[in-house]
């Protein structure tokens, strides 16, 4: 069981077990010199945590904590790996989620460095909403400034221009996506990239 914000891997750690969110949203963040966090990738049941060890690395370089509390199963990464290196279902399938996953962290890079924080925010809760039953994130603007490296102003001010259009409403702790696509439309080509890439791991909702 995981809460909001507690840490599966540290950077330069050794792997020693792989997780499989259930109802869990897993973050992978770089910490930079200044002290920011920047958000690389999110994956939820779609996906699995420590695929870099089945690739051939047996350290982390990213921290890895719960961006949405829940459950997960994990398994020795040992064990994983020998079943891994079977072949079959088990690794096509690993390997398509290892594929969609560059294509996530390639796009995420993209945002971080040409979308503004409004953009980067629709995105990221589409992400979010994608990978959970209902609608409403448990989230303060700071820990989303946290995860797009950004501070909590520019989080609430961009905040304020999506619930100016109907997509979204937010209360103390939690922020709610009331209209999809008023989301989606800031959001831009990078989501719907992303979103191509995962559709045979992920069943997405409506569009």
């Amino acid at each position: 069981n995981l809460a909001v914000g507690d840490g599966i891997y540290e950077p330069d750690t050794l792997i020693t077990h792989i997780y499989f969110p259930v109802n869990c949203i897993i973050a992978r963040l770089y910490e930079l010199d200044t002290g920011a966090s920047v958000q690389t990738s999110v994956t939820g049941n779609e996906g699995m945590i420590g695929i870099s060890y089945l690739l051939g690395s047996e350290s982390t370089s990213a921290r890895t904590v719960a961006l949405k509390g829940g459950g997960a199963l994990r398994i020795k990464a040992p064990l994983l790996k020998k079943e891994f290196e079977c072949g079959e279902t088990l690794q096509r399938l690993l390997l398509r989620f290892a594929q969609a996953l560059i294509i996530q962290t390639e796009q995420i890079a993209i945002g971080t460095q040409h979308h503004t924080i409004e953009q980067r925010l629709s995105h990221f809760l589409l992400m979010i909403l994608d990978r959970m039953s209902g609608n409403e994130l448990h989230i303060t603007h700071e820990q989303v400034g946290i995860f797009l490296g950004v501070r909590r102003e520019s989080v609430t001010t961009a905040a304020q221009k999506l619930e100016t259009t109907g997509a979204i409403e937010c209360r103390r702790g939690h922020m709610s996506v009331t209209d999809r696509r008023q989301v989606e439309k800031p959001a831009g080509e990078n989501y719907d990239l992303i979103r191509k890439e995962y559709e045979p791991v992920l069943s997405y909702g409506p569009v």
